[in-house]
């Protein structure tokens, strides 16, 4: 029998204990069994009660902190605060990523273009989804910003428009892949906007446009006319994506900096 080349053998990394510990708070945490803002008990009764040191529980901590999951106030008698796993930070996370793939803006908008039209199908052949109850809700909200010339309050609710209409879907993972593509772009549109400044009469003109744009899409998802909602909401977002990514911005970098 030939022998075992202990060479070609992969070496077992054994966890750290901190390590271990962070793997126990954080699935409290994605289970829901920690809820968001509460407090961890005090260091000296975790220590006491997982049997470890403060070193080791400050380095969970650390390991903790960086994903976000927690909050320590240095020298707080209420311990670390818990929080859920945020999708801001994981777009923040997927811009680093995208940034260093030399990914553009028009490939972030050409992504948007490739998912919402879907989702409209979706929602305008099962209309007892409820989807329309928030998005006629956000209008009317949207329309009182544009009369009372809010027009930076009109273009960040531009966004939670398009999220309310793919979370509409009830689909946990295409929601979250639109959100982190929509925060991804929003810092986009503020750049671009401070790069393109526009009167107030230009800004109130190109957010009637867009208001009348969804308002008739709602009606047409309510309507149930499945190809017209599609092909309304298709062109809709091409004329978006040629303002936001026009010559000179669609070039550009995903930028998350």
């Amino acid at each position: 029998m030939a022998d075992v080349d202990p060479v070609a053998i992969s070496r077992i990394r054994v966890p750290k204990t901190s390590e271990i510990v962070a793997d126990q708070i954080r699935a409290q945490i994605i289970r829901g069994e920690l809820a968001e803002g509460a407090f961890l008990p005090p260091e000296g009764q975790l220590m006491e009660g997982l049997g470890i040191s403060r070193p080791t529980l400050r380095e969970a901590f650390r390991i903790l902190e960086a994903e976000g999951l927690i909050s320590v106030v240095r020298g707080s008698r209420t311990g670390a605060q818990v929080h859920k796993p945020s999708v801001d930070l994981v777009a923040r996370y997927a811009g680093y990523v995208l940034q260093s793939q030399g990914t553009t803006i028009e490939d972030l908008y050409q992504a948007r273009l490739a998912i919402e039209p879907s989702v409209v199908r979706w929602l305008a052949t099962d209309r007892d989804c409820g989807a329309t109850v928030k998005l006629r809700s956000l209008l009317a909200a949207m329309k009182a910003m544009i009369d009372e010339e809010r027009f930076e309050e009109f273009i960040a609710n531009v966004e939670t428009f398009h999220q309310t209409l793919v979370a509409a879907t009830r689909l946990k993972t295409l929601t979250f892949l639109s959100r982190m593509l929509l925060n991804l772009a929003a810092k986009h549109q503020i750049e671009f906007q401070k790069r393109h400044p526009r009167s107030a009469a230009e800004r109130r003109k190109s957010a009637l446009v867009g208001y009348r744009s969804y308002q008739k899409l709602v009606e047409l998802i309510e309507a149930g006319d499945v190809e017209a909602a599609v092909a309304h909401w298709r062109l809709h977002l091409r004329n978006a994506n040629a303002t936001w990514a026009s010559e000179g911005e669609g070039q550009r970098l995903v930028d998350s900096l």
